[in-house]
């Protein structure tokens, strides 16, 4: 059984192909479940489009539904098209999110921290100049967001728990006990986190979250789940074999995805 549950498409501005591309894609990957999650727009900004490059207008939010929707029936039996969505997650916009995607008949909803601080947490240059405990406090402020993200209910997954590494290797290095709070946090809500495998294309060049974080998150009995976060279709099941192969030898005997926002064990 091989799922992909981390894909994007034209809509949030910086990925390339339709919807249907990816499912096609997911098809010829040999994929049985690919899920469709674009970035969800900016539902607190008073802007149709707050973010042209980074994430969908909220006028189209309900026209993405509507082809994932169609483009489920329309599969059926060819390959399993689930309704997710990655969304931003800020703790003083929480209830406005909820209230929008309690509308809609998600699979899943993917949590992802991208902005802490008001930061971008790819921002090279958050970096410069700052003092061994400053760089403590920012991964601390990071994974706070991670577990309040957790914590708040409103996701079945969390997207890429270590991507501020991404343009900044070292961030692995920066010594605090916020990660295992964190994962024991993750492990007492249920949810799971992603193998997220676009970690390859940044300057950390490895997947999201390091082995390290994966064997604490299995000490923690975090669940884990599969996604290549494709912004263009020949990258969706990226390194999936390669990835079930880590996590056996790590420890893991399972892995997950969500459906009706249920969650489906799937053996490794």
């Amino acid at each position: 059984m091989k799922f992909d549950l981390h894909t994007h498409h034209e809509r949030c501005g910086h990925a390339i192909g339709t919807i249907r591309d990816y499912v096609e894609a997911g098809i010829r990957n040999g994929l049985q479940v690919i899920g469709i999650s674009d970035h969800s727009p900016y539902f607190a900004s008073k802007k149709d489009r707050e973010q042209p490059g980074i994430a969908m207008a909220k006028s189209e939010f309900a026209r993405y539904i509507e082809e994932v929707l169609k483009l489920k029936a329309e599969y059926a039996g060819r390959i399993d098209v689930l309704l997710g969505v990655e969304s931003d997650f800020f703790p003083e916009h929480a209830e406005v999110y909820r209230k929008m995607y309690d509308q809609y008949p998600f699979d899943y909803i993917i949590g992802s921290v991208h902005l802490s601080g008001g930061v971008s947490i790819f921002n090279k240059k958050r970096w410069n100049g700052l003092t061994d405990k400053q760089k403590v406090e920012q991964k601390e402020l990071y994974y706070s967001l991670i577990e309040q993200s957790a914590r708040s209910g409103m996701f079945q997954i969390l997207g890429h728990i270590d991507a501020m590494r991404g343009f900044y290797p070292a961030f692995s290095e920066i010594q605090t006990d916020a990660v295992d709070k964190t994962l024991q946090s993750i492990g007492e809500c249920g949810i799971a986190i992603e193998i997220n495998t676009s970690g390859k294309t940044k300057d950390c060049g490895g997947w999201y979250p390091i082995d390290a974080i994966l064997e604490r998150a299995l000490h923690y009995g975090v669940k884990v789940t599969f996604g290549s976060d494709a912004h263009k279709p020949e990258r969706v099941g990226d390194d999936w074999d390669e990835v079930a192969a880590r996590l056996k030898e790590i420890g893991f005997r399972e892995w997950v995805y969500y459906k009706e926002k249920q969650m489906v064990t799937v053996p490794l």
